[in-house]
């Protein structure tokens, strides 16, 4: 399988969701700590004279959540022909909306970490291997 013919779809499906649930399902739960494709805003609203619409709202590849309701990470998908930290800009966007610490960027090879609670270290960390994922449980040490 050539990796970099696959879309970021399949990127998700095939590396990214596995690399999160792990090999024995005891990473995050993806029945409640995983919300793939997750809109986070209604989009803006857009007046002109008496036309009053929305724009497009934003949507998260994916929100990682310590708990039902108290997100903890947002994870961007990129497709293999992009670098592992492409994402990057738009998941510390999107982290800033929701504000949540942590951002993620992942193109299926690696994670890029960014830690929105540290101030004065090295804030983005770069993660070797799909396999690699955070955990819920080391997550959780870190509030």
């Amino acid at each position: 399988m050539n990796k970099k013919s696959l879309t970021e779809a399949d990127i998700r499906t095939k590396f990214i969701t596995p690399a999160l649930i792990g090999a024995s399902g005891d990473k995050w739960n993806v029945m409640t700590q995983i919300r793939e494709e997750a809109y986070f805003t209604k989009g803006r609203v857009i007046v002109r004279g008496k036309t009053v619409k929305r724009g497009e709202a934003k949507k998260a590849d994916y929100i990682l959540s310590y708990k039902p309701n108290l997100p903890l990470a947002v994870i961007e998908a990129k497709d293999n022909s992009h670098s592992v930290g492409d994402g990057m800009q738009q998941a510390l966007e999107y982290a800033e909306i929701l504000d949540v610490p942590f951002a993620y960027s992942s193109n299926g090879d690696a994670f890029l970490e960014h830690d929105r609670t540290v101030i004065y270290q090295n804030r983005h960390q770069g993660l070797s291997s799909v396999g690699w994922v955070p955990s819920s449980e080391s997550s959780s040490n870190t509030s």
